[in-house]
C-alpha cells in the first residue's frame, strides 16, 4: 500500500500551478514595495511575498525583521523555496506534498490568493499553517493552493515558516545573546510576524484584517494550538481551526538548552553557532531538540496546559482528528510496543476492555490508542475545556475516497486536507474522483469557508457546538451525522495519559 503511495508521491512533487491562460493583475502596494501577481478565471495568486527578512547571517536563530524596501514592482508569480529541511519517508510525506522544491534559508515567505474583483465589503481571510512534525512541508505545496477559497471570496494566505533545527531549537549561548528577547520557538516567532503582515497589509487584497481565522493540520494544527496559547499572538486572530493537532506538548527552555548544547556542544558562542554551514544543522533535523518550547514568553506553559485548564483565546474553535491517525506509525520506530508502553500496568486490563471490539491483540490495540493517544483524544480534551468558555465545534474525519477504500481502511493523517481544499485532483492519491468524493470535498469546504465568513460552520448541516452533556461529534463519513458520547468510553479509559509534560 505504502510502495504505490510513495511512487505516486513521487509524481506529485513534480506537480506545480500552472495558468492556462493569465494576465497580470495590477501592482498592489504591501511592506517594502510594491508586487504584482497573475490573475486567472477571477482569482489573482501573489506567491512568493516576503514577511520578513531572510533569517541568516546574525538574524538566524533570532527573530524576525520587518522587510527591506525594494525599488520598483517585484513580481510575485512564483513560489519561493521552502525552508531548510531533511524529508521525511512515506507516509508522512502524504501531508507535505513529498519534494517541497528548492530549499533556502532565505524562505520568510508567503503566498495570497484573493477575488479578483475587490469584495463590496471585507472578505474573511483564512492563514494556513501546513503539518510536517514542524520539521519539514512548505505552504507551496500543490494541494495547499488557496484558489478555492478565494474563488469562495476569502483572502487565502499560506505561510513558510522555519523547520526542525533552525526553527525550534535553543542553546545557552543563544539565550545570553537575545538579552530577554524571546528564544527558542523562531517557527512561532514566523508565524506571528506573518500574522501581524496580514494585519498590516491584507486589506490591500479585499481582506477583513478583524476577520482572521488561523488554521492549520498535524505540526499546523499544533502551531495553531500554540498561537492560542501565546500571549504575543493575541488579537491577530479571531477563530481557529485545528486538524489534527495532536497534545499540545512543550519542553522547559532549560531542557531544550542542554539538549542543544549536547547536540552542538556547549563551548559555542552565538556567533560560531550562526557561521556553522547548512548541511551540518541539517543532520539535527531528527533531534529531540526540535519542538515546541516554554521559553516564558511566547509560550509561558505548554499548550496542553493552557488549553486544557480553559486558558488561551477565547474565540470560535473547530477541533477534530481522523480515523486512520495511526498511519503514522509506519514511520515511528517501535511503535506498537512504545505505544503500549504509555498504558501504566495497574490500568492495561481496564483499557483493553474499553478496545474490545477493535482490537484483537496487541498490535491492533497499539493501533487504536496510537490515534487516540496522539491526536483523538487531546483534540476531545481541548473542545471540552474550550467550550467552557468560547463556542467550538468538535469533529471526526472517518472518510476514504471511493478510489482507495480497497487500500486504506481508515482515513489516514491527513486525509482531510484534500476536502478543505478541494484538491483532490492535486493529491497523490491517483484514482478516479467519485461523485461522493467530489460531494463530501464541496461539503467539507463549505463548513470551513462558513466558519471564516460567520464564525459558525453553518454549512447545510446540523452541527451544534459542543457542550460536555451531550458529548457530540460531527461524523464525516459515508453518511455525514452527529455521534454522541463519541468513544466516550475508549477516551475514559485513558484519560490523563495523552498530554505529558
Amino acid at each position: 500500500m505504502m510502495r504505490k503511495f510513495s511512487m505516486a508521491l513521487a509524481m506529485a512533487g513534480a506537480v506545480v500551478g500552472a495558468w492556462a491562460t493569465s494576465a497580470q493583475a495590477a501592482p498592489t502596494r504591501v511592506d517594502g514595495g510594491r508586487i504584482e501577481g497573475v490573475s486567472q478565471d477571477g482569482v489573482t495568486a501573489y506567491k512568493g511575498v516576503p514577511y520578513a527578512q531572510a533569517p541568516v547571517g546574525d538574524l538566524r536563530w533570532a527573530s524576525p525583521k520587518r522587510v527591506k524596501a525594494w525599488s520598483g514592482v517585484r513580481k510575485a508569480d512564483a513560489l519561493a523555496p521552502a525552508c531548510p529541511q531533511t524529508p521525511l519517508p512515506p507516509p508522512a510525506l502524504i501531508m507535505v506534498g513529498g519534494d517541497t522544491g528548492p530549499q533556502s534559508e532565505d524562505c520568510l515567505y508567503l503566498n495570497v490568493w484573493a477575488p479578483a474583483a475587490k469584495p463590496a465589503k471585507p472578505a474573511p481571510v483564512m492563514v494556513w499553517l501546513h503539518g510536517g512534525g514542524l520539521r519539514v512541508g512548505s505552504g507551496g505545496v500543490a494541494w495547499y493552493d488557496g484558489t478555492p477559497f478565494a474563488r469562495d471570496g476569502v483572502v487565502a494566505v499560506n505561510v513558510n515558516y522555519r523547520l526542525g533545527p533552525l526553527g525550534w531549537f535553543a542553546h545557552p549561548s543563544l539565550t545570553k545573546v537575545a538579552k530577554g528577547a524571546p528564544v527558542g520557538n523562531y517557527g512561532l516567532m514566523d508565524q506571528i510576524a506573518a500574522l501581524k503582515w496580514v494585519k498590516r497589509n491584507i486589506a490591500r487584497f479585499g481582506g477583513d484584517p478583524r476577520n482572521v481565522t488561523v488554521f492549520g493540520e498535524s505540526a499546523g494544527g499544533a502551531s495553531v494550538l500554540m498561537l492560542m496559547s501565546s500571549p504575543r499572538a493575541q488579537g491577530l486572530f479571531a477563530k481557529a481551526i485545528v486538524e489534527s493537532g495532536g497534545n499540545g506538548r512543550a519542553v522547559p527552555l532549560a531542557e531544550a538548552e542542554a539538549a542543544g548544547a549536547k547536540l552542538l556542544g556547549a563551548d559555542l558562542d552565538a556567533k560560531a553557532l550562526r557561521a556553522l554551514p547548512l548541511d551540518k544543522i541539517n543532520t539535527l533535523a531528527g533531534a529531540e531538540a526540535s519542538g515546541a518550547i516554554v521559553d516564558g514568553q511566547l509560550l509561558t506553559e505548554a499548550p496542553a496546559k493552557t488549553i486544557a485548564q480553559g486558558g488561551g483565546a477565547k474565540i470560535p474553535l473547530i477541533i477534530g482528528s481522523n480515523s486512520g491517525e495511526d498511519s503514522l506509525m509506519a514511520e515511528a520506530k517501535n511503535a506498537v510496543p512504545v505505544t503500549l508502553a504509555a498504558i501504566p500496568d495497574e490500568r492495561l486490563a481496564a483499557v483493553k476492555t474499553a478496545y474490545t471490539g477493535e482490537a484483537t491483540d496487541d498490535a491492533s490495540l497499539a493501533h487504536a490508542l496510537f490515534t487516540d493517544l496522539r491526536m483523538g483524544a487531546p483534540a476531545h480534551a481541548f473542545a471540552a475545556a474550550h467550550a467552557a468558555s468560547a463556542p467550538t465545534w468538535f469533529y471526526h474525519f472517518a472518510y476514504v475516497p471511493d478510489g482507495v477504500k480497497a487500500l486504506l481502511p481508515k482515513a489516514v493523517h491527513g486525509m482531510e486536507l484534500f476536502f478543505v481544499f478541494e484538491s483532490l485532483a492535486k493529491s497523490p492519491i491517483k484514482a478516479p474522483i467519485s461523485d461522493a468524493d467530489r460531494a463530501m470535498a464541496d461539503k467539507v469546504h463549505a463548513c470551513w469557508v462558513a466558519f471564516a465568513r460567520t464564525s459558525r460552520p453553518d454549512c447545510g448541516l446540523t452541527w451544534p457546538t459542543y457542550d460536555r452533556t451531550s458529548d457530540t461529534a460531527l461524523v464525516f463519513d459515508r453518511q455525514i451525522g452527529l455521534t454522541p458520547a463519541f468513544r466516550a468510553t475508549q477516551y475514559r479509559a485513558i484519560d490523563g495519559l495523552y498530554f505529558g509534560k
